[in-house]
């Protein structure tokens, strides 16, 4: 059973202002599996307040310096890879497997990639007699989700600490785990006081006081969309930055030709992959109206393959976080059911032989309409749908058709009718026949998927002011 009842604030370990705490489920097991803290607005006060005296002087360190820090954070990271695999499994379900492959290195890969960045980023440009700073923007807090936690968490960290800004984060609250463990890992490596601060707590306690606080300068905040919103009404007030990573419902576009079925079981199995639990899914799959059966044949094929069970097995799917995911899952398969769609595969209920555990069966829904709830909701789950379409523009329209803009993908043996496909598509990342893997290149969304980038060098810019500092070199005398 893990305790995690203190703190991390100006570089040590405190007592909460008032003891309240909150169970940690397992989802695998439905088991209550660890204790943590829920902070306050007095706690935020005092971690804010830390991250604000220490600002002054770590905003003025060397780039060298920066450098030395997150070298010695990725070696801390590196000597925990396996505590931090262990506890991802068990507090939010994601098989052993995917932990150790995915969600672990991923954070290494931010850090690694950062330090590269800092090496050669121009904080500096000489335009004649004007020098533009880029310049730390202050204190920023960082709200981070449970689906992909150390990613969510890494990725806004490290280009903090690269920029010199200062921080104070609060991990998901369901998967609270690994954001301990990191920030004994900030502790372990020495970063000065205050720099990072890390606050336990859910949304109304601390969230809420982290987005509306007088002294933080940014906030950048990962989860659902409704929640986003209501961060944006609490900063305005103050008038600080928000970045915001938001929700998807991301269209997968198969195009009419040779590569059609390969494109449609990659189309799946990427659906699939953690669960469905992923803000970038390729939830919503447009295949011609004319080969939709055969895309039914592939999809209940690969879907079928799919093993489901425990993540500390072999199993290439474990349960979705909790029983409130799990519950809103099986309610937007019912829609799917009930308003016409064609179940292909899967359904409501655990999978056979799984009487325990938040399990969700892989789904495929066919010949689903745009209109249908399974294909306007992002629904968070291993849920598929496949729409139809007539010709390549309708396509891409019905692709356009949503409030989101996150990711979208394109797959086809044509790589140039890709490339012209993905030029129209109104989304912050567009992946063709299942390119990815660039840590450098930037992720957000357009539209009420968020605003901002992170990753690479745009994520830099995230935690930057820019200043113009005028007669900076004297003017040329006149000839």
């Amino acid at each position: 059973m893990r305790e995690y009842l203190k703190f991390y604030i100006d570089g040590k370990w405190v007592e909460p202002t008032e003891l309240k705490t909150l169970d940690v489920e397992n989802p695998a097991t439905e088991q209550v599996v660890g204790k943590i803290a829920l902070g306050n607005a007095a706690d935020v006060d005092k971690a804010v307040k830390a991250a604000r005296k220490a600002f002054a002087s770590w905003s003025q360190t060397s780039r060298e310096e920066r450098l030395e820090v997150l070298g010695r954070i990725l070696a801390e990271y590196q000597k925990r890879f396996g505590d931090l695999a262990t506890a991802v499994t068990e507090e939010m379900g994601a098989p052993s497997s995917l932990a150790q492959r995915a969600q672990v290195p991923v954070g290494m890969g931010h850090l690694a990639t950062a330090v590269e960045i800092l090496k050669t980023f121009k904080f500096e440009e000489d335009r004649g007699p004007t020098m533009i700073v880029k310049e730390p923007i202050g204190v920023c807090s960082f709200i981070t989700p449970w689906n992909w936690p150390l990613n969510q968490i890494v990725c806004k960290v490290a280009p903090a600490i690269a920029t010199g800004c200062t921080m104070v984060l609060k991990p998901s609250e369901v998967a609270p785990f690994s954001g301990q463990i990191f920030a004994e890992i900030m502790h372990a490596a020495g970063v000065p006081a205050g720099v990072f601060n890390m606050i336990h707590g859910d949304g109304p306690g601390v969230g809420v006081p982290l987005s509306s606080h007088p002294e933080v300068d940014m906030v950048s905040f990962t989860g659902s969309t409704r929640a986003g919103i209501e961060v944006a009404k609490n900063a305005a007030a103050t008038v600080k930055r928000v970045a915001q990573e938001l929700g998807g419902k991301s269209p997968n576009i198969v195009l009419d030709d040779d590569a059609f079925a390969k494109g449609v079981g990659r189309g799946v199995a990427t659906m699939m992959t953690n669960s469905g639990q992923s803000c970038n899914a390729p939830t919503r799959m447009l295949v011609p109206k004319t080969r939709m059966d055969e895309a039914i044949t592939v999809a209940r094929e690969t879907a079928s393959g799919v093993t489901v069970g425990d993540p500390n097995g072999n199993s290439q799917l474990g349960p979705v976080v909790s029983r409130v995911q799990f519950d809103k899952i099986q309610k937007l398969i019912q829609a799917g059911i009930d308003e016409g769609a064609t179940l292909v595969i899967g359904g409501t209920g655990r999978p056979e032989g799984l009487d325990k555990g938040y399990y969700v069966k892989p789904t495929v829904f066919a010949n689903v309409t745009n209109d249908m709830t399974i294909a306007r909701e992002e629904i968070f789950g291993p849920v598929l749908s496949i729409l139809g379409y007539e010709t390549l523009d309708q396509a891409i329209e019905i692709g356009n058709d949503t409030e989101y803009g996150l990711a979208a993908y394109v797959q086809s043996g044509d790589l140039e009718k890709a490339r012209k496909v993905a030029s129209r598509l109104r989304a912050g990342q567009v992946s063709i026949n299942g390119g990815g893997g660039d840590m450098t290149a930037p992720f957000g969304g357009y539209k009420m998927s968020g605003n901002g980038r992170e990753w690479g060098d745009y994520a830099f810019h995230e935690f930057l002011e820019t200043k113009a500092v005028l007669g900076y070199a004297p003017k040329q005398a006149a000839e």
